[in-house]
């Protein structure tokens, strides 16, 4: 019987275990054709910013290069109006087809959920059957309970014992019968019922190619391994060094499984810091999962009666903390990098994060909105998680009172200046650590920086202060 299998936020043909069992199936029970399909759901392609619409897309290129590379093609379809229409397309493509069994991978998070539960009952109702298999995660959410009682953990480092004795021994194998997915669409029946409707064009230009898909993803891990994993431990928290791995745009689309970096990895520090941080990633999504209103409420809901500046001026302060235009090297390098890379060193995303929500006194979730917005690598779980845990709200174990200073950090993670010079050309003429404390230099502000919008030393009391309101409302 043939079989079709939907991606979504799998665009690999290794170490997934949905396509597997597709085409496992398809060859049980039938000839072994498989259709594959992709639904672009253009309402939410639309309202991204141009950096994360040309890395979508350029996922979806690699995933249909890869396929056509076996013989295969990949049936691209775009639906405008939201989840009824992505589930009209599936069901669509699948009659078409005339497949009885849908495969495609489950997803955990609010927007996911929704979707796979709007295609399954669409399905259903035309006699067609949903089948979930697997995550892009190596122990899937809910998964790592409390051996005590059967709850969830709400603090990363029991979680990461526990969820580090559930993991698998190793990668799972690729699939083997792959030469057999371009079968069905050799069919002129199907192509004329639903035809591929391709690539949608992006609104915006960007200035750089990106670059994408599984065997990218994997040399670009073979190349973290020779280049950075022995020092990754002391060197992931330098923006100013190419300490990190680079691969989360990877993780956050599918194109390559944790499972598969997990299995090269040894007892190093390096290897071992690594670990934890993919841990990080799952730590979040099991958060999440456990507590899907925390994607855009405080997980702590006392948080959400501290008091929060509105108005004009913070509006104009959100605007100038959007742009890289704070006064604050280290936090408009960040903002900046996020503007021209679609991607935010892990460390500066605290620092940016702390300034918005400890020295503006906005809501995290106007950030994380923006990054949402952004980032090529963006993930549900850990942007909302990432962003609740700088501003305090979130799974920290003692929260609020970090508030980071944005200069000591600079000049602890950029201590040559290097960063900013780069992403702010404003300062690209002081020397070394100057970078950082540009109104210290006769010249600082010369080639037309901005003055700091606050004083970080008022508003860390002024921060402060408003948690101690905040307590005594408990």
């Amino acid at each position: 019987m043939a079989r079709l299998h939907w991606f979504r936020k799998d665009f690999r043909l290794n170490d997934n275990e949905a396509l597997a069992e597709c085409i496992t199936s398809a060859h049980a029970d039938g000839d072994g054709s498989v259709t594959a399909l992709y639904v672009f759901d253009l309402n939410a392609f639309k309202a991204l910013a141009g950096i994360r619409q040309h890395s979508l897309r350029a996922g979806v290129a690699a995933l249909a290069d890869s396929l056509l590379e076996l013989g295969g093609e990949l049936n691209i379809q775009q639906a405008a109006g939201g989840l009824s229409a992505v589930a009209e397309a599936v069901v669509r493509v699948a009659q078409a087809a005339e497949v009885k069994e849908v495969h495609a991978m489950r997803l955990f998070d609010p927007a996911g959920v929704a979707e796979q539960n709007a295609v399954g009952l669409a399905l259903q109702a035309a006699g067609i059957f949903l089948r979930l298999t697997g995550s892009n995660y190596a122990v899937a959410p809910g998964t790592v309970l409390k051996a005590s009682d059967g709850t969830p953990y709400r603090v990363y480092t029991p979680f990461f014992k526990a969820w580090f004795e559930l993991l698998p021994a190793g990668a799972a194998a690729a699939p083997k019968p792959l030469p057999q997915l371009g079968q069905t669409w050799r069919s002129p029946l199907v192509a004329q019922i639903s035809p591929s409707q391709g690539l949608p064009d992006c609104t915006e230009a960007v200035a750089f190619e990106v670059k994408a898909g599984e065997a990218f993803a994997l040399r670009t891990f073979e190349r973290f391994k020779k280049r950075a994993l022995a020092d990754y431990a002391d060197d992931r928290n330098r923006a100013d060094l190419s300490g990190t791995s680079h691969l989360s745009h990877a993780l956050a689309h599918g194109e390559v499984h944790p499972r598969t970096l997990l299995a090269q990895l040894g007892d190093s520090k390096g290897e071992e810091v690594f670990r934890k941080e993919l841990a990080w990633r799952e730590f979040y999504a099991d958060v999440l999962w456990h507590n899907p209103e925390s994607l855009n409420d405080y997980y702590a809901p006392i948080f959400a009666k501290m008091r929060y500046d509105t108005g004009e001026q913070s509006e104009l302060r959100l605007k100038a903390w959007q742009a890289g235009k704070t006064g604050y090297p280290m936090v408009d390098a960040g903002m900046r990098q996020l503007l021209a890379d679609g991607w935010v060193h892990n460390r500066v995303r605290m620092i940016v994060a702390s300034f918005l929500v400890k020295d503006l006194h906005l809501e995290w979730q106007q950030g994380a909105a923006w990054f949402e917005r952004h980032l090529s690598d963006f993930d549900p779980a850990s942007n909302a998680h990432g962003w609740q845990w700088t501003a305090g709200t979130g799974t920290d174990a003692s929260p609020y009172y970090r508030v980071f200073n944005p200069v000591m950090q600079g000049l602890k993670f950029d201590p040559n200046g290097d960063y900013v010079r780069k992403y702010v050309p404003e300062l690209a003429h002081l020397a070394g650590a100057s970078a950082h404390e540009p109104w210290e230099s006769p010249n600082g502000y010369s080639a037309g920086y901005v003055e700091r919008i606050v004083d970080h030393g008022l508003e860390r009391q002024e921060s402060l202060a408003r948690l101690e309101e905040l307590k005594a409302l408990r």
